[in-house]
């Protein structure tokens, strides 16, 4: 399931350079990633399990305010013992690539804060996910 968020550029997104700040990408990033989780997992879903490890940025080309918006693309490409990898691209209006990110979320232990294996519940409903894409 690729999933598609569009985003408006909002004036507190731009820097000194008048284009969107490179840390809000990582923001963008953040709101679709947070959406999949929501359309992935469903309403009974617990979403506070998992948490960022890792994110890469590949920046393309800038974005301003006179791009509007923007729609991320968020698709998850392998899942580990604890881990989930998505692949996830920033896109213009106009259609063009504006960055290209990788991200791993952890599933994480709520009594400990350290990483946990997927339960079987959790590996069902993201292996479904992944195979329908």
């Amino acid at each position: 399931m690729t999933h598609e968020k569009r985003i408006e550029i909002r004036w507190r997104d731009l820097d000194a350079l008048r284009h969107v700040n490179n840390a809000v990408y990582a923001t963008y990033l953040e709101e679709a990633r947070d959406e999949w989780f929501v359309r992935a997992l469903g309403p009974g879903g617990n979403f506070w399990d998992y948490v960022l490890a890792r994110v890469a940025i590949d920046f393309r080309r800038e974005l301003t305010q006179d791009d509007e918006a923007l729609v991320v693309r968020t698709r998850l490409v392998r899942i580990g013992t604890s881990s989930l990898t998505f692949r996830e691209e920033i896109v213009s209006l106009a259609g063009w690539v504006a960055a290209e990110a990788e991200s791993v979320v952890v599933a994480r232990d709520r009594d400990t804060g350290r990483s946990r294996p997927f339960t079987d519940a959790e590996r069902a409903d993201l292996s479904a996910v992944l195979v329908g894409d």
